[in-house]
């Protein structure tokens, strides 16, 4: 999986940051192995002129093979706290959204096999056991 860390003028980009941003992402989301081929990571500061609080944000898109873009948004006091909320944000996200595919894939019509009573209909392909 790669990930790739940005930030606007407003945050200073360091190794620390990078690395913060890895283990976090790794930690929400590294169960998902090889279906999340990139994440890309938008930090900023949208209050850092007015200096008040809670305006760090953290966005993250991660791009899944065979799916759309799944994009997170979420902002703190903290940008260590929006990175870390973002990144649960992201996981919930994935199981959903991989779920339903994962759903959709392994479908089975409940009325196909509820209706079934000579049992000829394979419950795993909604097909008929006689048909070729």
């Amino acid at each position: 999986m790669q990930i790739n860390v940005n930030t606007d003028r407003t945050i200073q980009k360091h190794q620390g940051l990078d690395e913060h941003v890895e283990t976090v992402i790794q930690g929400s989301i590294g169960r998902f192995g090889e279906q999340v081929t990139r994440v890309d990571v938008h930090l900023s500061d949208d209050n850092k002129e007015k200096h008040a609080d809670g305006g760090n944000s953290c966005m993250m898109e991660a791009r899944v093979s065979g799916y759309q873009p799944i994009v997170v948004h979420e902002h703190a006091t903290e940008l260590h706290q929006s990175i870390k909320n973002a990144g649960g944000k992201l996981a919930r996200a994935l199981d959903s959204a991989l779920g339903r595919l994962a759903d959709k894939n392994k479908h089975v019509s409940v009325a196909a096999v509820a209706t079934d009573l000579d049992g000829d209909i394979d419950p795993l392909s909604d097909k008929h056991l006689t048909d070729s």
